[in-house]
């Protein structure tokens, strides 16, 4: 089981860059290179008596493309996963930010 959990986590360290920055992609006659945050979880264990378990999971957010221009690459965001992640990021944010101002007030 740990040689497993090794060599998943080895393979996944050797996957670093390219899995945040892709290859570059012709859309519309334009180069473009996709951007996403990338992030990888593995995990295992066993007891004495020979039982053991593991897992892993992983996620990736399209966060938005670098596009060859006149000026040199420009970064163009992608609107709809920063809404998705800064909407709930806020929301945590302005409650935890107003629980601190009840405790100062008392």
């Amino acid at each position: 089981m740990a040689n497993l959990v090794e060599n998943l986590a080895e393979k996944m360290s050797s996957l670093g860059i390219k899995a945040s920055y892709g290859d570059p992609v012709m859309i519309g006659g334009v180069e473009v290179v996709p951007v996403a945050w990338v992030q990888y979880g593995f995990g295992g264990g066993s007891d004495d008596k020979d039982n053991a378990g593991g897992g892993g999971g992983g996620m990736s957010i399209p966060l938005g493309i670098y596009l060859k221009g006149p000026d040199g690459p420009t970064f163009r965001p992608n609107i709809i996963s920063l809404l998705v992640v800064l909407i709930p990021v806020l929301w945590v944010g302005s409650h935890a930010f107003a629980r601190i101002l009840k405790v100062i007030k008392k």
